[in-house]
């Protein structure tokens, strides 16, 4: 496998990315995070769940879809200590994770639209597709712990907040949905790496740069200097006559 192809692997690695930054978003805009349910033993009244999400919260009654409480102010006074962290945490994650997709858009980018042979004078200033691929997923490796630990710390939390108070407290949708996006980005990034260690020729540096040194140099000088070696075996097999005057 080359470094220098553009394969499934990174393809597949860059769809999966984007689609476990997407999850990130749709995690981090939803109001799905904690329900609180209110019971009633008024007949005439109905039961209300209240929807607490990072940055607002909403309450309805059963069978409605209208918030009977809308709090757009809810980011500025969360009193629950593990969404507050996740209000840090998975926006760090989302910056980490596209900065990871950047890179490894550039790295493919490079490995399909520049020559195989690189200029001498410049090989040192070019792109190294295969250090691209490598930090790419060590971002994307780091924005999967980011995301994962205070995502399942909601959930012990909110066993923390059953046995605190009484048990009306149950996580929602977006840790599912913040999870299966942590599971995403190390997906991506397990890819990024059986890439890498398959384009990793043994024995070599584990930093392997694809041009580090220059093929040309190698390939291409060595030519001039074989043709001229067998110029010289030729000439030497010319006898040279010399007449005596």
């Amino acid at each position: 496998m080359g470094c220098r192809d553009v394969h499934a692997a990174t393809v597949l690695a860059f769809l999966s990315g984007t689609a476990s930054v997407a999850g990130l978003l749709a995690a981090v805009l939803l109001p799905n995070w904690r329900q609180m349910r209110l019971y009633t033993f008024n007949k005439n009244e109905r039961n209300l769940t209240v929807y607490t999400g990072l940055w607002i919260k909403c309450a309805r009654f059963d069978g409605s879809r209208d918030c009977v409480i809308y709090d757009p102010q809810w980011y500025t006074a969360v009193d629950q200590l593990d969404l507050r962290v996740l209000q840090f945490a998975l926006p760090l994650s989302m910056f980490t994770a596209v900065s990871a997709l950047f890179l490894c858009l550039i790295g493919m980018c490079n490995t399909a639209f520049v020559s195989t042979v690189p200029n001498i004078k410049l090989a040192k200033c070019l792109v190294n597709s295969a250090g691209c691929h490598l930090v790419a997923g060590l971002l994307f490796l780091l924005a999967c712990a980011i995301c994962l630990t205070p995502s399942i710390w909601v959930i012990f939390y909110n066993n923390y907040l059953n046995r605190k108070y009484e048990p009306v407290f149950s996580f929602d949708i977006s840790v599912f949905i913040a999870i299966a996006s942590a599971g995403g980005l190390f997906f991506t990034s397990v890819l990024l790496f059986l890439w890498y260690c398959a384009c990793k020729s043994l024995p070599s540096p584990f930093w392997q740069p694809l041009y580090s040194h220059a093929p040309s140099m190698h390939s291409y000088a060595s030519q001039p200097y074989s043709a001229r070696s067998r110029l010289s075996a030729i000439e030497i097999d010319i006898p040279v006559v010399s007449h005596a005057s």
